[in-house]
């Protein structure tokens, strides 16, 4: 895995401690040991092995009951490890969303989900955070003029917002890169300020920020999709060309 690539660059302060660890789940529990981070009920966040998940029991319940998060020795689970790391509070607030819509449905493990679980397994699995620092980018990637957010907007597109990759599927998707791998945007709006702040600083401004906006839940209309390899300087070969392929960079429906 080329850890060079930019769009692990939300994960990557986390995974340098693990990378070269035995075991990395072993070496997981001992970082989110020294962050003391607890759950939406105050249990330690903590990695347990597939197997403690009890037969018929969500996986979201479990780990809003236990604290325990459920992992296999695989790469899906290596990056949600990483993000559960990186992005702790916005983790914590996606499964108490989870949990509370298990509590209130009586759904243990199977059945109708409904639009929340739906919105926040989106999230969870696919998400990328964009921070808009330029309201008209967003609508342009609203509107899906790709050309003009990506191609002749490339030079300003990284002043105008910046994308964070979330989503732990997205980010297994991402190790054998393909032109169609789309995100589900999630918007949030920065100030000036933003700007100045470290690397470390803008993860927990991004963290605390989609945190708190999550409390007030979420649906599958906040997001946007985004194709990941057209984010200008992401990918090689993004000219008009590469643009104009109308079966990953789609024009908007309209009704």
């Amino acid at each position: 895995m080329d850890w060079q690539r930019p769009w692990l660059d939300s994960i990557r302060n986390a995974a340098a401690p693990v990378i070269g660890a035995g075991d990395w789940r072993v070496a997981v529990n001992e970082t989110v040991a020294r962050t003391a981070l607890v759950n939406h009920l105050g249990k330690p966040v903590h990695f347990v092995p597939q197997a403690d998940l009890p037969a018929g029991m969500a996986y979201e319940a479990f780990i809003s009951a236990s604290g325990g998060v459920p992992t296999r020795d695989n790469l899906h689970d290596f990056f949600n490890a990483l993000v559960w790391l990186t992005f702790p509070r916005i983790k914590v607030q996606l499964n108490a969303l989870q949990a509370g819509e298990i509590a209130r449905a009586g759904d243990a493990a199977s059945g109708s989900r409904g639009r929340m679980r739906d919105a926040a397994t989106l999230f969870d699995e696919n998400a990328a955070v964009l921070v808009v620092r330029d309201a008209s980018m967003l609508d342009a990637l609203r509107s899906h003029c790709w050309r003009e957010a990506f191609l002749d907007r490339k030079h300003d597109f990284w002043n105008a917002c910046e994308v964070w990759l979330f989503g732990h599927a997205l980010m297994e998707k991402l190790v054998h890169p393909y032109k169609a791998i789309t995100a589900h945007a999630w918007p949030v709006i920065a100030g000036v300020e933003y700007g100045n702040l470290s690397h470390a600083e803008k993860t927990a401004w991004i963290d605390d920020a989609v945190s708190r906006q999550l409390q007030a839940g979420l649906s599958t209309s906040g997001f946007t999709p985004l194709p990941v390899l057209g984010v200008p300087t992401w990918w090689e070969g993004q000219d008009a060309a590469f643009y104009a392929d109308a079966t990953v960079f789609r024009p908007k429906h309209r009704s």
